[in-house]
């Protein structure tokens, strides 16, 4: 007899013996147990690590819902209403998503010169990192230029004339915002012009450039929101399998193979697995939903709830792309983009954001009730500030709302006597005040970012302060 027929026979034997050995279905249930408990763990701390390279996948498959493709440009035609429910958009500007895709070689994308308008965006990688910021605030110093996206690993000559740009990721996506002078119909027709001077067409047809094809998304439910299910690694996987591992990020390989995600193989679990990848997106979305609200702590201004919705460290490593060796802020960038979208290159220099999610007396906002912000007299700005309103759920805009955000631009908003403003949030307006209201929905928490575009120094040296929302009694 062979060493074969006798390790048959005694798998056969086991195989028997277990059948009727409660200690062997113990055994073999404790092992079944501990996989699946694997299986959740690694699937947590996946949606935790991959929420930037989801984030982006979504964007990118609003572009597609949208009917456009790589290498165009996805743009809104007037100022965005509710059906963009990208993640904490500002509804005041005019937004330009040129998504870049160089596994066919090197793209250029041309920022046109500030004269009769003007840019503010950044070009980031497929894992939202910026690559450099645009416009006045960016490489081009508002004189307009010609960004060279390079893919991975590019070694050939940079060709004169271009600001070079390597990527970690094949594929990524810029953000641009065209500057508004005001609100009015006519001043928005003229951004969206502006915006629609910029061109993307591949290096190797610079010669001869194709013209650029924009898709408007305006009519579109172009929804960025994360999905806390299956849907979420369906996702994950379609970013491993076209963009190359990282060095930061090999740890991740044998993590996401264990889920059933594995490069160049197709992504098929099966209904228990599927079970357990739910229940782990659901833990995760707690998990993250904790990290963000400890991200209000300590607040910008002492004794108030205002923050920068992103920790120092995770700032300063998406400035560097994760240069500091001993750092690698995980769990603060999976909050941060669980409610928001790209990154600046420069943060602060041609925007910044305070964010908060509770009123004067710590308590979260309440959709039923009514409460003001009173934005004081010269505010710290260049460009405008804007107050907006997002489901605290999804950190959208509101579904159905027809009105999101208060703007130093709309002409229409009522000032104080001494300058200053008061912006209203709640289920209804003050009698008088209408032009200076955000309406909410009465059953749903929500939560308000105020941008500063073009910031300057009382913001930074704290000499000019923002209050705390209150309720009003």
């Amino acid at each position: 007899m062979t060493f074969r027929h006798l390790l048959a026979g005694a798998f056969a034997v086991g195989v028997s013996m277990s059948l009727v050995d409660p200690c062997a279905a113990k055994t073999t249930g404790a092992a079944a147990e501990l996989a699946a408990r694997t299986i959740e763990r690694r699937a947590v701390e996946s949606v935790i690590w991959g929420m930037p390279a989801v984030n982006f996948e979504l964007l990118y498959q609003g572009m597609v819902d949208s009917k456009g493709e790589w290498n165009q440009i996805v743009y809104w035609s007037r100022l965005p209403d509710w059906k963009n429910q990208t993640l904490t958009p500002n509804p005041g500007t005019v937004y330009l998503h040129p998504f870049y895709n160089t596994k066919d070689g090197p793209v250029v994308l041309e920022i046109p010169p500030a004269n009769g308008g003007s840019l503010v965006g950044s070009i980031d990688d497929g894992w939202q990192t910026a690559l450099e910021d645009v416009g006045p605030a960016g490489a081009d110093k508002g004189k307009g230029g010609k960004y060279l996206i390079l893919p991975p690993g590019y070694s050939d000559k940079v060709p004169d004339g271009y600001i070079a740009l390597p990527s970690s990721t094949y594929a990524g996506f810029v953000i641009l915002r065209s500057s508004l002078r005001s609100t009015s119909d006519a001043d928005v027709a003229s951004a969206v012009a502006y915006g629609k001077q910029v061109k993307m067409y591949p290096l190797s047809q610079a010669a001869n450039p194709p013209p650029t094809k924009f898709v408007d998304a305006i009519d579109v439910v172009y929804d960025n929101t994360i999905p806390y299910d299956l849907r979420f690694f369906q996702m994950l996987d379609r970013f491993i399998q076209r963009e190359p591992w990282l060095e930061r990020d090999r740890a991740m390989i044998d993590q996401l193979k264990s889920i059933g995600i594995e490069k160049g193989k197709p992504f098929k679990p099966d209904a228990a697995t599927q079970k357990i990848l739910a229940n782990a997106a659901g833990e995760a979305h707690a998990v993250i939903d904790a990290k963000y609200e400890s991200l209000f702590s300590p607040p910008y201004y002492p004794h108030t709830h205002w923050n920068v919705p992103a920790s120092q460290e995770l700032i300063e490593a998406m400035s560097s792309n994760y240069g500091k060796a001993d750092s690698y802020p995980v769990d603060a960038r999976g909050a941060v983009y669980s409610v928001a979208f790209f990154s600046a290159k420069h943060l602060g220099a041609g925007q910044f954001y305070l964010m908060t999610i509770s009123d004067k007396d710590g308590k979260p906002f309440d959709g039923g009730s009514i409460y003001r912000l009173t934005v004081p007299a010269d505010a710290p700005v260049k460009l405008y500030w804007s107050a907006t309103v997002y489901d605290r759920s999804t950190h959208a805009f509101i579904r159905g709302m027809k009105v999101s955000s208060r703007s130093s631009l709309d002409p229409d908003l009522k000032k104080n006597a001494d300058g200053s403003v008061d912006v209203y949030f709640g289920l209804k307006a003050p009698a008088g005040k209408e032009a200076n209201w955000v309406p909410t929905q009465p059953k749903g928490k929500f939560e308000v970012l105020f941008r500063l575009y073009g910031p300057e120094k009382p913001l930074f040296d704290k000499t000019w302060v923002l209050p705390d929302i209150e309720k009003v009694r």
